[in-house]
Formats: structure tokens, sequence, C-alpha cells
């Protein structure tokens, strides 16, 4: 019943299968609380990582992490795989699981910096109205023309300051800066912070290769991210999802069609992205659907109720797993009926009634087949997944964040001179350099938990990363190494036109640029050319709208 190529999900009056090939064309898993869209999420993820496919997900709920762990022998299951003829190939067995966590407490940090989350996406997790939004990009470009780094919320937080003191100044290159909006977004940035944002925006960086590891045996990285904390804030949760989701974009080489993708990503509670957001976001969330496909990524939005994804983002969602939805009230019917709409008909049932009366662990399944057609809908019991059903224990948990193969890497922040160290150095009269203090490495021990060896590498898709932070990653990593590559091909370019002005003398006007510059260049010359090259490239999504 397992065929290469292909994921075994379950079966209908034959086995369904999705196709590896097409895994690349995203999809879609709906259906209503308690009907077991987790479990199919298991499901796929266990049978990409066992196809060489690294997974990125969400554990909403906290029952996800369970893939971590073998499952259990349970009557239920065996009787589930025995009715859909998959005993002989049921296997009970961990997937290869790496954790993640914003807070740094379920998982590895996951950290960016504040200049490369952008204005527009800073915006939207700020919750800033039109004319913040453009105070917000005034500060960025003094930012990117003074080479101030802005690597986390105090170094914003100095910015906005020194732009409201210097307010006249900055009005006669940038525009006006009104002391008032700038209190405003301070306001909203204690917000921010108040809700634990500041452990998000910091370095080392996330590096997307991190996302790509697969195991010694050829099995894909399953990343679950720890979002049970998260989802209380639930717009920092949409932002960083979509955040990543322009990573991936960036960093990523354009690749085609292959005959399985680099990377799955799915996005739970999808409907947190569409929330409130201005049609020019959604616009370019449809874009980034359409185009990330050729980069080898497959996106698969989990939600409740398929109206909750436009309907420009939905043309672009080829394979479909509905479970079941109830329909007693006029908006519950018009969510059914769109549901059925978007399968081909199967002559056998009608779809519309069929999504009413889907038990637990059923669901209606239309994959793409041959050349990216939809196959006819057809009403498939779920396999049984070979992890565990339900949450890992703490010490669990914390025994495969120690044997991870990141683990060490993330773990301790760094704190580098910035924006923050600059201008408080200029406000003291003073030139200083700023270095972290060394830290003890924050370690996680637990007994009796046996971890799998899984004899972890890079996946050969994997952007290139230093292989010292993977041969090893008790090490401290050097500052140098904490830069991605897209980071690296922004500073080629900025030098590059770093070294055009100076040779050809322009761009010289007499402005806080120039004083500021004048004024730091000796203390982050080796700084000015990386954060100017940000300003070419700040992510797919807020270069788009530019």
């Amino acid at each position: 019943m397992l065929e290469e190529g292909r994921v075994y999900i379950g079966s209908s009056t034959k086995p369904e299968y999705l196709t590896l090939k097409l895994t690349n064309r995203h999809g879609l898993v709906t259906g209503a609380t308690g009907t077991g869209k987790t479990v199919t999420l298991q499901v796929l993820a266990e049978g990409l990582s066992d196809a060489g496919v690294p997974v990125f997900c969400a554990d909403v709920k906290g029952d996800l992490s369970g893939i971590g762990a073998p499952g259990e022998a349970k009557d239920f299951l065996e009787e589930r795989a025995r009715s859909i003829g998959f005993s002989d190939e049921y296997r009970l067995k961990a997937a290869p699981a790496v954790f993640w966590d914003l807070f740094g407490e379920k998982g590895h940090p996951v950290r960016t910096t504040v200049s490369e989350m952008g204005p527009l996406l800073l915006s939207r997790l700020l919750e800033l109205n039109e004319t913040q939004e453009g105070v917000l990009n005034i500060v960025f470009k003094v930012a990117d023309d003074e080479g101030l780094l802005l690597l986390d919320l105090k170094d914003l937080r100095s910015l906005l300051s020194y732009v409201a003191e210097n307010a006249e100044a900055v009005a006669a290159s940038y525009g006006n800066v009104a002391k008032a909006t700038v209190g405003a977004i301070q306001r909203q940035l204690l917000v921010l912070e108040q809700q634990g944002g500041n452990h998000f925006f910091g370095e080392p960086g996330l590096q997307i290769s991190d996302l790509m590891k697969v195991t010694g045996d050829g099995r894909g990285a399953v990343n679950v991210l720890a979002a049970d904390k998260l989802m209380q804030t639930p717009r920092l949760y949409a932002t960083f999802l979509l955040w990543l989701l322009s990573e991936l974009f960036e960093d990523l080489p354009e690749v085609g069609d292959l005959d399985k993708p680099k990377l799955v990503f799915f996005f739970d509670e999808a409907h947190l992205l569409f929330d409130e957001a201005p049609k020019a976001l959604i616009d370019k969330v449809e874009q980034v659907v359409k185009l990330i496909r050729s980069k080898g990524v497959g996106i698969y939005f989990v939600t409740q109720n398929p109206l909750d994804i436009p309907e420009s983002v939905l043309a672009q969602l080829g394979n479909r797993v509905q479970h079941a939805l109830r329909a007693y009230t006029p908006r519950e019917q018009k969510a059914v009926k769109v549901a059925a709409e978007t399968f081909r008909p199967n002559p056998d049932f009608d779809t519309f009634t069929a999504i009413t009366e889907l038990a637990q662990g059923e669901a209606l399944v239309s994959m793409l087949e041959g050349k990216a057609v939809p196959s006819v809908v057809q009403r498939t019991l779920i396999r049984p997944p070979s992890s565990r059903l339900g949450p890992l224990k703490d010490d669990e948990r914390a025994a495969l964040i120690a044997a991870s193969p990141l683990a060490g890497v993330y773990d301790e922040a760094v704190d580098r001179e910035s924006a923050f160290e600059v201008l408080r150095a200029r406000a003291n009269g003073v030139q200083q350099a700023h270095e972290p203090a060394a830290q003890p490495r924050t370690t996680r021990e637990s007994p009796g938990f046996s971890v799998p060896d899984f004899g972890w590498s890079r996946s050969k898709d994997a952007a290139p990363a230093p292989e010292a932070r993977y041969d090893e990653p008790a090490r401290r990593p050097r500052l140098d190494e904490y830069e991605s590559a897209a980071e690296r091909r922004r500073r080629e370019a900025s030098e590059e036109r770093v070294a055009r002005r100076d040779t050809y003398g322009y761009g010289s006007r007499q402005t806080v640029t120039e004083a500021a510059i004048k004024s730091v260049v000796r203390s982050v010359s080796s700084q000015v050319g990386s954060q100017l090259g940000r300003a070419l490239v700040r992510g797919v999504l807020g270069s788009l709208l530019k």
C-alpha cells in the first residue's frame, strides 16, 4: 500500500494518496472542532517526513507534540488499520521532531531582527494606522541611511526617540514626523513587549536551512512550533508565520517542479492570517502562495471553515481534505455549500450531505493527480498515525530538545552593537563597542525517556550554512555566522552601491544623514553595508508594496 513518490492518507473504495510531485500545489484541511484535523495533519507530516520532506507546523493546542514519540498500541487504532487494509504496514514509531518556541520555553528560541521584519509586517503587528505606518517607514529609512542596525525592540525604541527629538531635521529630508505619532507607536511597542513580543526580536536569527534538516536514514525533520501560549497574541502568531513565508520565498532559489518538495508548511488556525487584514496584504499573500510553489515549498492551510480563506487564495489550494461540518445556521449552511462546490463531484453520493454526516477520523479527500487535475472526491477513512496521539510529557519534550541537532545554537541570545548602543554613545559624546556578556549555556536534561538516534544531517536541498554550527553545536557561533544567505546578498549589493557613491561623489548632501554617518562611521563601518543592503530587499511582502 505504501508507494514510492506518494504519501498514503487513508482508504475509501481504494487507497488515497498525496502525490509528492504535486505537493507544492498547496492544500487545505478543514473541519469542525473534534473531527480529526490535527490527526490528519499528523498523518500528513509523518508521511512527508518518511519521504524525506522536512515539515513545519504549529502546535496550537499542544497535542501535536506527540509526533516526537512512538505511538501506543490501542485497539481502536489497530481496528482502523485493519479496516483499511493497512495492518501489515502499520508501525509505531516517532517522527524526527525538532521543537521551536518564540518564547524559548518549549523549544529552541525563534528570533529575527526588527530590520528583517520590515515596516509593513511590523505595522500590522503593532496595529498601526496609515499615518503611523508612514512614520515607521521614515524611521526605517533613517536607520538605513545612517547605518544604524535595528536588531531588537530597544533599538527601534531608541531610534523612534531620536527621530522625535530631531523632527525638524528629519522632516527636511524625509517628511513631517509628529511627536504625538511617535508616542503612539511607542505605546504600541510597550503593549507588544508586555505580550512577550520582545522575545522574537534579536539574534541569533533563525537560519532557514535549520528547518530543512534530514536524518541519517533520509527522513525529513518535523519542525513543531509551540503555539499554545503564542495563540494568546494571535496577531503575533499570524505575523510570525507570514514573516517565515516571506523569508522562505526570499532565501530559496527557483527550482520549478521537483519530484518532491523542499519543505511543506502547515498553517494551523489559518483564519488568523486574514482577520482584519487590509486588502493589500491579502493580495500579497495570494501572490506569495502563487509564486512560492516554484521554490519547492507547499503551503497547507488548516482551519475550521473554508470561508475563513479568501476566494483568491482558496483557488490556489489544489489538495483538499474536508472533515465534518455542521449546517444548523445559515452561515454554516453556506460554509458547507462552499466546501461541497470546491470538490470534483462523485456520482455515488451527494457531497453536501456527506460533509454533514462524516464521522470522527473520516474525511472527504480530493488530491491532485496526473497533470495536476483534482481527483473525484472520495469518502475516506484516515489512516492511524504511527506516533503518539496526544501531547508529550514535559520531561520527554526536554529530552528531545536536549538531543536536538540544534541544541545550543539558538539558546543563548546575543546583543551586539546596534542602534541603541550607538545612539546612547552619541548622546554621551563617546564611541564605545558593545560586546555581549558571556552567559552560561542553557541545557535541558531529562532522564527516563529514550530518544532515538536519528543521525541528523542537513538536507541536500537546504541553503548552505556554516558547517561548524552542525558539527560543533556546543560551541558558541561567531557573530558573522548569524548572517543569512539573504543578508549576504544584500550586503554584497549594498557594498557595491556604497563603493560607487564613494567613487563618483554623489549622495553627500548636508542633512542629519551626513552628520550621523560622520559621527559613527568609525565604529560601525563594518556594519553599514549590511544595514544599507537591507533597504534593497526587506522581505518579499514589504518590497512588493513599495
